[in-house]
């Protein structure tokens, strides 16, 4: 599968995208802050006219936060199984006062935007001073960032957004800005339900399918048993339990949580879960998850499809079925209209990271209170619940389609619910080195016939989990070793373009480059040995049986692996919590340990091909196709649970 989820087309129908300024108007003490990643033209997009002067442009300024430096460190301090601090997870209030930015950054911004004619009453402040908005016209944005926005239109389907090329900020101001929007950042694929009313999440990822002669549902539906006998052919629970030497599972902790993401209009059928548990899981017949609504969410019905409730089935079939009977939470995000993004769902579980009036990127993210008709007119969900101890979200986009202050800017969220005790899982990609848009080509641009590996995101963050897939090998069985996912999809994994490599993974990957060195040059790859590696680890990605839309079909890909794993860890906290200890939050410095090597199965067959090269090569120890292997679950939970 792709990444057997959905790669939802982030964009607003207004996108925008920017070219610079005639240089008669560019301001002698400006730099330039951000340039655009990738061309649109070279993705089927045009420029269609220049936007009128007088519409406005809300514009929304993210100010640099103070210790982010320090982030890795203080996530090591309470996560490597070695440090005495390991397991102090930090309060929600000592997370915001450590990141806020400084008095000097926010009085200098706010200087340089009065400065430049913006009354008191246009600039507006986030409750965390992480956020600058401005009221201001597409005229006064274009003068205050040296920069000119083009409305670009999609030649297939009309859809419009606008944007510029680059543009520039006073050089003695650039060190207090991370980034400001809407500017650079573009939605580079037209959303998969395009002619239909949804106009965002589609295709981020979704799982690939095969249909089989399974049972459907109909009164002669023939049960599927859970046989390990063919396990080769149909991953069922079972499997996963023989794989991973799970044990057997009641849960000891009332406090336990469990969250999985999905995007709107993907959505779950209730029939299509009880013909699950009706053949896996008897006495989960009747039960759902507890869905929490992100941003005018709904879990719709009305259109049915693989692509529309195949991703949720999967999710939610299998990370119920394996924690039965520990309670799933439902983050579902995003109303039908527009849609969300990767920041609403992180709005939701943490209200420091809202903007306010809905500031997330319109590139990427929903913006609510949603202006187009039909939309969600009540405000973004705002930290409206606690994070959950484990997140699962198996949705991606290539990483060359986020500036990289947007991605840093959101990897730093990530760390911050790590510092929280949060784990958070993303699912590493199906389509191995290659991007879902295309490899790239020389100068970065995704191409049809590109020949550099083009390495995904979030997964790249050093500071979520990323989960590669593996499969039970044909005419194999659950007892003898996998090998990399290589039916159907071929399990995401490479190098980051964007995040420099973490302490606690830099002798894995430089054991792997020394001693088996791939054969690609840096024309094809991020081979410097000082660059962020993926997948941190993985699980089974091929053949999963998942009932959808009223009958059984046979899913793949990293959207299978990501919740599969979560289920694990969720596991392995409800035996710390049940033992008065917290949860695992990030682990990502315990799996890499020497302490936890044992407690995965080493995976040293099969490779991720794309691009027209064979890849990378499953080896001995860590590599960019499985990680540090599959989880032993019987192993780990010992391990973690030996640790304060």
């Amino acid at each position: 599968m792709r990444f057997p989820l959905v790669v939802f087309s982030l964009g607003l129908g207004y996108f925008s995208f920017c070219i610079s300024a005639p240089s008669s108007t560019i301001r002698t003490n400006h730099v330039i802050h951000e340039k655009r990643a990738v061309e649109p033209q070279a993705l089927d997009w045009t420029i269609s006219h220049r936007p009128e002067g007088h519409k406005r442009l809300p514009l929304r300024i993210g100010l640099t936060q103070q210790n982010v430096q320090n982030l890795e460190d203080m996530l090591m301090a309470i996560s490597h199984p070695d440090s005495p601090e390991y397991g102090k997870h930090w309060t929600p209030q000592q997370v915001v006062d450590t990141f806020a930015p400084a008095e000097e950054t926010v009085r200098k911004v706010v200087g340089w935007l009065k400065e430049s004619g913006f009354s008191t009453e246009k600039i507006k402040m986030s409750a965390n001073k992480g956020w600058l908005q401005i009221d201001a016209s597409v005229a006064e944005v274009e003068e205050l960032l040296n920069t000119e926005y083009h409305v670009y239109k999609h030649l297939e389907t009309g859809e419009e957004q606008i944007g510029c090329h680059e543009y520039s900020v006073p050089a003695e101001i650039r060190e207090h800005i991370d980034l400001i929007k809407p500017t650079v950042h573009f939605n580079y694929g037209p959303s998969p339900q395009s002619g239909t009313k949804f106009k965002r999440a589609g295709d981020l990822g979704q799982p690939s399918s095969s249909k089989f002669t399974g049972p459907k549902k109909s009164p002669n539906a023939k049960p599927v048993s859970p046989t390990l006998a063919n396990c080769d052919e149909m991953i069922t629970l079972d499997c996963l339990r023989a794989l991973y030497s799970v044990p057997d599972f009641t849960p000891k902790s009332k406090n336990n949580s469990y969250g999985i993401v999905e995007f709107t209009p993907q959505a779950f059928l209730a029939d299509d879960l009880d013909l699950f548990f009706g053949n896996f899981s008897p006495n989960l017949v009747g039960v759902r998850p507890d869905i929490v609504l992100i941003d005018g969410a709904v879990v719709q019905t009305t259109n049915q499809s693989f692509s529309l409730n195949g991703e949720s089935s999967l999710d939610l079939e299998y990370a119920m079925g394996l924690t039965n009977p520990q309670t799933i939470t439902l983050l579902q995000t995003g109303d039908l209209v527009e849609g969300a993004g990767f920041d609403n769902w992180l709005d939701a579980v943490d209200g420091s990271f809202c903007t306010f009036e809905g500031g997330d990127d319109p590139t990427q993210d929903g913006i609510y209170p949603d202006p187009l008709p039909g939309g969600f007119k009540g405000p973004e969900s705002c930290g409206i619940i606690a994070p959950p101890f484990v997140v699962s979200t198996s949705y991606g986009q290539d990483e060359v389609t986020i500036s990289a202050f947007s991605a840093i800017r959101q990897c730093t969220e990530y760390g911050k619910l790590g510092l929280m005790g949060t784990s958070i899982l993303y699912s590493s990609g199906d389509r191995g080195v290659a991007g879902r848009d295309g490899c790239l080509n020389s100068t970065g641009q995704p191409v049809a016939n590109g020949t550099m590996f083009s390495p995904q995101f979030p997964v790249t963050c050093p500071f979520v989990t990323a989960v590669g897939a593996t499969q039970v090998n044909p005419n194999s069985t659950v007892f003898e070793p996998e090998g990399a996912c290589e039916q159907v999809i071929f399990s995401g994994g490479g190098f980051s373009n964007i995040f420099s490599i973490p302490d606690y993974q830099k002798s894995a990957v430089s054991s792997f480059l020394k001693n088996h060195p791939p054969p690609y040059t840096s024309a094809q790859f991020n081979n410097s040995g000082i660059s962020r590696g993926y997948p941190d680890l993985a699980a089974n990605g091929a053949n999963y049986v998942v009932a959808v839309d009223g009958g059984f079909e046979l899913v793949f890909g990293t959207s299978c692996s990501s919740p599969v794993t979560g289920s694990f860890i969720t596991m392995i906290n409800d035996a710390r919590l049940a033992a008065g200890k917290g949860p695992v939050g990030f682990i990502n410095p315990a799996i890499y340990s020497d302490k936890f090597k044992d407690a995965f199965n080493d995976i040293t067959m099969g490779g991720n091909q794309g691009c027209n090269t064979p890849g990378f090569t499953a080896t001995e120890g860590w590599d960019p196709v499985t990680g540090v292997g599959t989880p032993n679950v019987s192993k780990l939970i010992p391990l973690f649970l030996s640790l304060p």
